[in-house]
């Protein structure tokens, strides 16, 4: 989590506000902990909200805290990466928004691309069968392992 941070604060120098959104599930738990890194490392203000959006059935969009998004730097947070399908569901939360830029992270990922989403932040990247899957496992707050099964 701490090189991660170091890539963000590295990548977001300039920034004097960055907006930290979640997708909802183990993503928040991801954020949080990387808001904490964040914190320890650079003086940022940071935002934290929720995309909420069920993932069987991603067509329904919102943010769980709106505020304004115009002219913000926005960083959406998963845990695991597998097509890239939440991910660009997600951004559906943006669209009535100008924001300055929008940055992707994940946890791990998969190399099974099937939308046209490439992170800019990835904890673990991971060859994997299309059979695989990945499970990252949380109690709480923390995260306690990422497995592949």
């Amino acid at each position: 989590m701490k090189r991660i941070a170091l890539e963000v604060v590295e990548q977001n120098l300039d920034e004097k506000e960055l907006i930290i959104a979640a997708i909802n599930g183990n993503g928040e738990v991801v954020a949080s902990n990387l808001a904490e890194e964040l914190r320890r490392i650079h003086s940022f203000d940071i935002r934290m909200t929720t995309i909420q959006l069920n993932k069987k059935n991603p067509l329904e969009v919102s943010l769980k805290d709106p505020f304004d998004l115009n002219n913000k730097s926005i960083l959406v947070v998963d845990d695991v990466a597998n097509t890239g399908r939440i991910i660009l569901y997600a951004m559906k939360a943006f669209l009535n928004a100008t924001p300055k830029k929008i940055q992707t992270l994940v946890l791990v990922e998969r190399s099974h691309k099937l939308f046209p989403i490439q992170n800019d932040y990835t904890g673990l990247s991971v060859a994997t069968t299309l059979q695989e899957h990945i499970a990252v496992e949380t109690e709480g707050s923390e995260i306690t392992g990422a497995w592949l099964y």
